[in-house]
């Protein structure tokens, strides 16, 4: 394998270990939206892996349907219900509970669903020789998601899973199922985007060919142009950092920032604000792509030399921080080639997690 070949394995290699790192750190305290209930959960802030907690201070996880995508009903009806029923099988006395967390249960170091809908899509490329089809990851993803005994721990499922089994529910054809909510456009939708892209580039680098294949899979389930638009910078992003050689990466990051969201991160830095004043203040923590891209492009120019402290960051400011996590980890280990290996050895699935990435980037050599 010649010298930048090594490079290119290298980067992706930790790229993907960060999704999963990214996430297992953040899930104890996803979805907290007041930094104060972090301190007071856990004095200092998150440092290390943790479990979730019994309570969750802000969660409205009682609010979110049972049936479909987005808020609504939890009653009991004839049909069967999506949570429970359909997907999440032992889960759903969880729900309609007030201040219960979304992952309860989860021990420190595990991933959350979307996460392992992530390890999903890697496991469908490495068995079709890296290659994306969006048959086959159908066909997985609905496994997966229905099957009898769980293959995954968690208890919540985004809006767009549970919109997506509605749909299936009533007879749609699976490529149709893709459902629209108030928040489809959110960060979570390209959570599995960088395996593909990843995936794909290294056996045959064509970026608009792979953008269109990312955004193919990034339809199956949230069906937004919005997003699609960041999906292909994102992808954008991804292929430049993965095969640069000499390039600024900073400036690489900055360009993206200006032509994705009209950012100029270089004039937002020269304010001297607080991480908190930025994400949680120009943009807010949610979920919603028009202020978490730009909140991931943010703390990835600041703290680009220090991937560990840029995710303890990341999580610590709340919010959205489990997927808004997952994507910068997946920049943070392109430019760095770091995947922060010691909190990855820490992983509750990291042997699995360690023999899918190495059998997908060995699948694309």
């Amino acid at each position: 394998m010649n010298l930048h070949k090594q490079i290119f394995m290298a980067r992706a290699s930790a790229a993907l270990k960060l999704i999963y790192v990214a996430d297992a750190l953040s899930m104890p305290v996803h979805w907290y939206y007041n930094p104060l209930d972090i301190v007071k959960a856990f004095p200092g802030g998150i440092k290390k892996f943790e479990a979730a907690p019994q309570m969750h201070p802000s969660s409205i996880m009682s609010l979110h349907s049972t049936h479909a995508g987005g808020r609504g009903s939890q009653n009991v009806t004839a049909e069967p219900e999506v949570v429970g029923g359909i997907i999440l099988k032992g889960k759903r006395q969880f729900w309609g509970v007030a201040n219960q967390h979304y992952h309860q249960g989860l021990a420190a170091g595990e991933n959350t669903l979307n996460a392992h809908c992530a390890r999903l899509v890697m496991r469908t490329l490495s068995a079709n020789k890296g290659r994306y089809d969006a048959t086959l990851f159908l066909e997985n993803y609905i496994a997966f998601m229905t099957a009898e005994a769980p293959l995954h721990p968690d208890t919540y499922a985004e809006s767009y899973h549970r919109g997506f089994f509605a749909n299936l529910a009533k007879g749609l054809p699976s490529h149709k199922c893709g459902a629209r909510t108030h928040d489809t456009a959110s960060i979570g939708g390209l959570v599995t985007i960088a395996p593909i892209a990843i995936s794909e580039l290294l056996i045959d680098r064509s970026l608009a060919r792979v953008q269109a294949l990312c955004v193919e899979h990034l339809y199956l389930t949230h069906p937004d142009k919005k997003l699609a638009e960041i999906c292909n910078y994102f992808v954008l992003l991804i292929d430049t950092l993965l095969f640069r050689e000499d390039e600024d990466v900073r400036e690489i990051i900055a360009l993206v920032a200006q032509k994705s969201a009209s950012l100029d991160i270089k004039k937002l830095m020269q304010r001297k604000l607080e991480d908190n004043e930025v994400v949680g203040g120009v943009f807010s923590k949610a979920c919603y792509i028009d202020d978490s891209w730009p909140s991931i492009l943010f703390l990835l120019y600041k703290y680009l030399d220090a991937p560990e402290k840029a995710l303890l960051i990341n999580t610590n400011l709340g919010g959205e921080n489990c997927h808004r996590g997952s994507v910068l980890g997946v920049l943070l280990g392109l430019a760095t080639a770091q995947g922060v290996d010691v909190l990855f050895s820490q992983l509750v699935n990291v042997e699995q997690i360690h023999e899918e990435i190495t059998s997908l980037v060995m699948v694309c050599d």
